[in-house]
C-alpha cells in the first residue's frame, strides 16, 4: 500500500507543477493580449519553461541518483513555485522568459523523480499500470489548468493565472519534502549504477528518437489547438479550455490503459507501435477536416489531444528498464531533455507555419513525424518481461 502512496506524491507534484511549465498555452489568447505580441512570439513565452527545463532535466536525474527523490521534489518544485509568483509581478517581456525559464528548469525536478519512483518501488509486472498513472500527473495537471486557468485568466489575468500555479506548486512540495520516504526493501544492488554506460545499446537511442518524433504532433495540437478553436472555429476562450480538459481526462485514461496493455503482454514497445498506428489515422482526419474548415474538425481535435499522449508512458518506462535503477536518473532526464528539445524547436516553427499556411499544415506536420517514427520504434526482437 505504501508504494502506491509514494506513487501518489510524485504524481501530485508532477501535476501541480505542470499547471506552470506546460499549462499557460491554455491561455494563449490572454498571453497574446497581455504582451500584444504575434502567435509565435506567444508560443514561445507560453513555452519559455521549456528553455529551463532542457538545462536542467540530467541535472536532476545525476542528483535523484544520488540523494533520492525527496530532495529532489522538494527543493525543485518549491523553488518553481516561487520563481512563478515572482513572474507575476514582474512586466517586461524579457523578464518574464528568464524566469519562467528558471521556473521551468526547477520544476522538471518533478519530471524526473517521479519516474525513479515507478522503478524503484514496483516490480516489473506493475510497472506498466504504475508508470501509466505516473504519467497521468502531467494529463491530471493540464486538465485542472484546462479546467481552472481560462477563467482564472479571464477575471485576474495573467498574474492570478501565475499565482495559481505558484500555490498549487508550493503545496506539492511542501508535500513531497514532508512524506516520500526510501523503499523499504533492500536496493543497494540494484540501484548500484552499472560499469557500462545503458547508451551502448541502440535500442535505448530508438527509444529517444522515437519519443522525439511523437512530440511534434503533441506540442502542435496542445500549444495551438485551444487557439484553433477560438480563431478558426469561432469558439469562446474558456469552452475551448474545458474541451481540452475533458481531452486530458481523456488522455489519462488512455495512459492508463496502456501501461496495463503493456503489463499484460510484457511488452512496452509492440503497444506502442499500434498506438503510433492509430494516431496516424487521427491525425490525418484532424487535418483532413480542418483543411475542409468542417464541424468535425473539433471532435477530432479532442481526439488528438487524447491519442498522441497515449504512449509517452510506454516510451519513458522502456528507457528507463533499459537504463536499470541505478542510471535511471540520468537516462530519465535526458529521455525528457530529448523530448523538451524538439518541443523547444518545434513550437516557434509550428507557430510560423501555421500563421502562415494555416492550421491544417501544422497538423499535417505532426502526422509526417509520426509517420516517421514508425521504423524507428524498436519492436522487433523485444522479449516479453513474462518469459
Amino acid at each position: 500500500m505504501k508504494r502506491w502512496v509514494m506513487l501518489a506524491l510524485g504524481v501530485n507534484a508532477h501535476a501541480s507543477v505542470t499547471l506552470g511549465l506546460f499549462g499557460l498555452p491554455l491561455v494563449m489568447p490572454e498571453i497574446l493580449r497581455h504582451f500584444n505580441v504575434s502567435l509565435a512570439l506567444g508560443g514561445m513565452i507560453g513555452n519559455a519553461p521549456a528553455f529551463g527545463i532542457l538545462a536542467a532535466l540530467v541535472a536532476w536525474g545525476v542528483l535523484a541518483d544520488r540523494h533520492g527523490e525527496r530532495l529532489v521534489l522538494g527543493l525543485g518544485v518549491g523553488l518553481a513555485a516561487v520563481l512563478f509568483a515572482a513572474v507575476a509581478f514582474v512586466e517586461r517581456t524579457w523578464a518574464v522568459v528568464v524566469l519562467l525559464a528558471l521556473a521551468g528548469a526547477a520544476g522538471s525536478a518533478a519530471m524526473v523523480g517521479g519516474g525513479r519512483i515507478v522503478l524503484r518501488w514496483f516490480q516489473p509486472p506493475e510497472r506498466g499500470v504504475a508508470m501509466g498513472l505516473r504519467q497521468v500527473s502531467f494529463t491530471l495537471g493540464m486538465a485542472v489548468g484546462a479546467f481552472a486557468l481560462p477563467p482564472v485568466a479571464r477575471a485576474y489575468g495573467l498574474p492570478g493565472v501565475l499565482l495559481v500555479c505558484a500555490g498549487a506548486s508550493l503545496l506539492a512540495a511542501v508535500l513531497a519534502a514532508l512524506f516520500l520516504a526510501e523503499p523499504p526493501h533492500d536496493i543497494a544492488d540494484s540501484a548500484a549504477a552499472p560499469a557500462r554506460s545503458p547508451y551502448r545499446q541502440p535500442t535505448l537511442w530508438r527509444v529517444h528518437a522515437t519519443s522525439a518524433l511523437h512530440v511534434v504532433p503533441q506540442v502542435v495540437v496542445s500549444t495551438y489547438g485551444v487557439y484553433c478553436l477560438v480563431q478558426l472555429y469561432g469558439w469562446d476562450t474558456v469552452a475551448a479550455g474545458q474541451l481540452f480538459g475533458v481531452a486530458a481526462i481523456g488522455g489519462a485514461a488512455v495512459r492508463i490503459a496502456a501501461g496495463r496493455w503493456s503489463d499484460r503482454t510484457g511488452l512496452r514497445m509492440r503497444p506502442l507501435l499500434l498506438i503510433t498506428l492509430a494516431n496516424l489515422v487521427v491525425l490525418a482526419l484532424l487535418a483532413a477536416a480542418t483543411l475542409a474548415r468542417t464541424g468535425f474538425g473539433p471532435v477530432m481535435l479532442a481526439l488528438a489531444a487524447v491519442m498522441t499522449v497515449a504512449g509517452n508512458g510506454l516510451a519513458y518506462l522502456a528507457a528507463g528498464e533499459l537504463a536499470g535503477p541505478g542510471w535511471a536518473g540520468r537516462v530519465l532526464g535526458t529521455h525528457n531533455t530529448v523530448q523538451n528539445s524538439v518541443s523547444l524547436l518545434i513550437t516557434p516553427l509550428a507557430g510560423v507555419l501555421i500563421e502562415h499556411s494555416g492550421y491544417g499544415a501544422g497538423f499535417v506536420a505532426g502526422l509526417a513525424c509520426a509517420l516517421l517514427s514508425l521504423p524507428v520504434i524498436p519492436f522487433r526482437g523485444e522479449r516479453s518481461q513474462h518469459s
